[in-house]
């Protein structure tokens, strides 16, 4: 009888890579593998080094669990959850978004500079056109400062956080100050005024938001959206469920409870802590470069 212990390593690598084209094509969309290579093979200078923390953070599979919790932390200010309800589509086209959103994120972290700057004012002008008043009376513009600046360190600080609990390399203190001032170039040029630069001015600034928090209808509705309605075959159930769970371990206390989100600490120590692991390790493992 054959050894099913023993696994033909041909046969595990068409696996792999297959595995890691389907996750793939479905965060970057048709175009993916012409973006993929006018990011990282068109010449020209960078914004940022190939070693910097921002290439370091931006390019590992815990980017998967961080962009959930960024979009669930965000979701709490009711002016930036009123322009991405009214104006993003996410609830009719959320492939679509998450495809725009990761192409920002590469084409800003990795591609050459022209083409980095180009997408910025592209996204700008987009944020010029979109504005309104949310169901409880307030103004909202997606150009405005403080709005930017809300979803910028919403973002960071989610980013940074996943990376330390789930990333290959956790960065060092130096390191995360790095991080935080290199995603500032790209808040910058955005349209955020004074980003925060380091780790400690991105959790004071995260702390000062916190007036302005609210779970509106609207975020409890894309909450729920993202954690019970996800639009994913059935058979990435799983995995996708191993994601939102790690998602939702990092968020603070004080975040999940206008969401209606459990706060339970021995069980996001462990069950959140290992299914977060193994989900982002299966992701580095699937979409690691063939040799």
């Amino acid at each position: 009888m054959a050894d099913v212990t023993t696994l033909d390593p041909g046969l595990v690598e068409r696996v792999r890579q297959r595995a890691g084209a389907a996750l793939f094509a479905r965060v970057a969309g048709d175009r993916g593998p012409a973006q993929r290579e006018r990011i990282h093979h068109r010449p020209g200078p960078r914004w940022f080094a190939t070693d910097s923390a921002i290439c370091r953070v931006h390019g590992d599979a815990s980017m998967f669990v961080g962009g959930l919790r960024a979009l669930l932390l965000q979701s709490l200010h009711p002016g930036a959850m009123a322009a991405v309800a009214a104006h993003s589509g996410y609830l009719g086209d959320p492939w679509g978004r998450l495809e725009r959103t990761s192409t920002f994120l590469a084409m800003t972290t990795f591609g050459a500079a022209d083409d980095a700057a180009a997408v910025i004012a592209h996204v700008r002008s987009v944020h010029e056109r979109i504005s309104g008043v949310t169901p409880e009376g307030l103004a909202y513009a997606a150009s405005d400062p403080h709005l930017l600046r809300w979803v910028h360190v919403a973002e960071a600080d989610s980013f940074l956080a996943a990376h330390q609990r789930y990333g290959a390399e956790p960065l060092d203190r130096a390191g995360c100050d790095r991080y935080v001032a290199e995603v500032a170039v790209v808040g910058e040029r955005l349209g955020v005024i004074d980003p925060p630069r380091t780790r400690a001015e991105l959790a004071a600034q995260l702390e000062a938001y916190r007036p302005e928090l609210a779970a509106t209808p609207a975020a409890r509705e894309a909450a729920r959206f993202i954690l019970l309605r996800p639009p994913v075959p059935w058979l990435a159930l799983g995995p996708y469920t191993a994601l939102t769970g790690a998602a939702v371990g990092l968020l603070p206390r004080w975040a999940r409870r206008p969401l209606a989100l459990p706060y339970l600490p021995p069980v996001d120590a462990t069950l959140g802590r290992a299914g977060g692991h193994a989900i982002t390790a299966a992701i580095r493992w699937a979409m690691a470069p063939t040799a």
